[in-house]
């Protein structure tokens, strides 16, 4: 809470903007309210309460445009809504990871409530601030109405506004859960084809370090009630490193892994940051002779550059670089990270928006064969970074080239939810090389064959497997424009493993999409 002289004086300020520019202000058009509910609790309330705080909001900001001035009390409440807001944007994702496993139609319908509601909410945190400190900027009306039909520069194809401005979000179906992905369909990331090393900690108890990793301070499997999975939490510390064991990265590979974050916020210090580190040992440091690293931003309250430094040999790296890049939404809400090494090249994508391309990064080839993970600028026990899913795959195949040659292949890169039939946003890198074939020789049709591995129930498992194929099938439809008679679908559930199910490298191999032709 302000105290009373400071309260005053924005008091003051927001007089002052009133009386002396009473034109400066311009709201922007409302955002409206979804009448209908999802049926999942925990949606609905999110979007109950966001709605609800923007309301007040909203009213706030008519005054200032009618040149009404705000008193004590106004201030009052503008300063207790912006706590809720920042509280309840910072549970967005456990709210999204709540539509696992939910059917496409609901989980179309959430999604984009959610993303209204998380609109919302972002118009209100900036607009009570500039309230509260008397900055708020003059919109036009055009600019107003351009805004509230488009998607804001820091959001994900996954967390997409509404852009249906009067139209009501229930009388909207989605007709596939491929739609409204024009930006995937230019997405070049390819995991590599074998897998090098899988770890989504199912195998381990929550408490205990991971069996396949190393460290020299602290770190354990923990497990959430709104969030699907082991998570393996990375404690912050000086020169403090979590190692998998990976002795041998090949000259091409890929990296992938999950994150989530809890506990940041505007507080959060800005030399929070979480390193990926390639170096030429398995000790706790960068490396002896030669590494090479990017950092990722964790701190909220200002954009902060992605890092890409390297050493190869020499008293400092060649390459100590910042890119410029805005990711505190991704950051926040469970970002998927990739990153390709193919042989001294070096890109980094964070969902699917890629921000470092180094040609020359990896200086020398055959030197760096660990991986290592490094955690500072948290505070302990307030603000927590966990990790999920690390895939290390070698790569170099080119699907399009094998499957021409061949006229088959098996890939376990095409993910989805757990689960369900919903394609992972990093999957669509080898659904564009599959349609480049396509596109390339009319004559070809493809059988799309989908495999689970053995968790749960033969029946299930068998529809499973068919309701990927058939996902598939509709992204290279929808969103790659190929001709549906040129493809068909089937599943083949548990019934062909390729490794052994009862671990989780096995599981992650079975899990998988073959493309044949006909």
């Amino acid at each position: 809470m302000l105290n009373k002289p400071l309260r005053a004086k924005l008091v003051l300020i927001v007089l002052a903007v009133i009386v002396f520019a009473p034109a400066a202000y311009s709201q922007t058009k409302k955002i409206k309210r979804p009448k209908s509910r999802v049926g999942i609790s925990s949606v609905d309330t999110f979007v109950q309460e966001s709605f609800d705080l923007y309301d007040k909001v909203y009213k706030y900001d008519g005054y200032a445009e009618a040149g009404t001035p705000l008193d004590d009390e106004d201030i009052d409440v503008l300063e207790e809504a912006l706590t809720e807001m920042t509280a309840l944007s910072d549970s967005a994702p456990d709210i999204i990871a709540d539509l696992d496993g939910v059917g496409v139609l609901k989980q179309g319908k959430a999604t984009l409530q959610i993303n209204k509601a998380k609109k919302a909410l972002k118009y209100s945190i900036t607009t009570a601030k500039e309230l509260l400190l008397g900055e708020r900027e003059r919109k036009d009306e055009q600019e107003d109405d351009s805004e509230d039909s488009s998607e804001d520069n820091n959001t994900s194809p996954n967390d997409n506004d509404d852009n249906t401005n009067d139209t009501n979000t229930e009388n909207e179906t989605p007709k596939n859960i491929s739609d409204n992905l024009e930006v995937l369909s230019k997405y070049d990331y390819i995991p590599g084809d074998k897998l090098l090393f899988f770890d989504d900690f199912s195998q381990d108890f929550v408490g205990d370090l991971p069996s396949k990793w190393n460290t020299n301070g602290s770190g354990a499997i923990v497990k959430f009630n709104t969030v699907e999975g082991n998570w393996f939490e990375l404690k912050a510390g000086y020169r403090l490193y979590v190692i998998p064991d990976i002795n041998e990265l090949p000259e091409d590979y890929t990296i992938e892994f999950d994150i989530l974050t809890s506990g940041l916020n505007n507080q959060t210090s800005s030399s929070a940051r979480l390193f990926v580190v390639l170096s030429d040992n398995n000790m706790f440091n960068d490396g002896k002779e030669h590494y090479a690293a990017a950092s990722l931003p964790l701190g909220q309250y200002g954009a902060f550059d992605i890092n890409a430094f390297n050493y190869f040999n020499r008293a400092g790296g060649a390459i100590n670089s910042g890119l410029t890049a805005d990711i505190r939404d991704e950051i926040k809400n469970q970002p998927h990270i990739a990153i390709s090494v193919t042989k001294k090249r070096y890109r980094l994508w964070v969902n699917e928006i890629k921000y470092i391309d180094i040609p020359r990064f990896i200086e020398e080839l055959n030197v760096l064969n660990f991986l290592k993970f490094h955690v500072y600028g948290l505070k302990d026990g307030e603000e927590r970074i966990f990790i999920k899913n690390l895939k290390v795959a070698e790569g170099g195949v080119d699907l399009r080239r094998k499957l021409l040659s061949e006229g088959k292949i098996s890939t376990n890169g095409i993910l989805f939810d757990s689960g369900s039939a919903t394609i992972k946003a990093q999957s669509y890198g080898i659904i564009r090389q599959i349609s480049q074939v396509l596109q390339q020789d009319a004559a070809i049709k493809l059988k799309i064959v989908g495999h689970t591995d053995a968790d749960g129930g033969d029946d299930v498992n068998l529809k499973l497997s068919q309701s990927r194929a058939e996902a598939v099938k509709q992204a290279l439809i929808d969103v790659y424009k190929i001709d549906a008679n040129r493809l068909t679908s089937e599943g083949k559930g548990e019934s062909q493993p390729i490794a052994d199910n009862s671990t989780a490298d096995g599981k992650a191999q079975n899990r998988r999409v073959e493309f044949i032709k006909q």
